[in-house]
């Protein structure tokens, strides 16, 4: 079952390393250094990332590199755009509304 993405990123240890990894791939021990837990911890973290899309795994050699994946940002921006457009309507009503107001005054 994929983790829901809000869920997923509701965490900021897993925020933090999303920010780690729009500046460069890492191993999954370079991204360890940067917290104060357990290597399994950091592990967890990333397969939960890794399961709702946000990063792909790729062993080279004995290492395993830590990507950016497309795919959970792109769920995001749907939902944050459906919500975008609702806005977006609800204020040219009001708009309209309100010219309506002032041209009638």
């Amino acid at each position: 079952m994929t983790p829901d993405i809000f869920q997923t990123i509701a965490d900021p240890s897993r925020r933090e390393i999303l920010h780690l990894l729009s500046r460069e791939t890492l191993t999954i021990n370079e991204l360890a250094e940067n917290f104060e837990m357990s290597r399994p911890a950091v592990s967890k973290h990333i397969k939960i990332l890794s399961q709702s899309g946000f990063i792909t795994i790729r062993d080279i050699g004995r290492e395993r590199y830590c990507l950016l994946n497309q795919d959970g940002f792109n769920q995001l921006q749907e939902w944050i755009a459906y919500f975008d457009k609702f806005w977006q309507n609800k204020l040219r009503k009001l708009e309209t509304v309100l010219n309506n107001k002032s041209n009638n005054a």
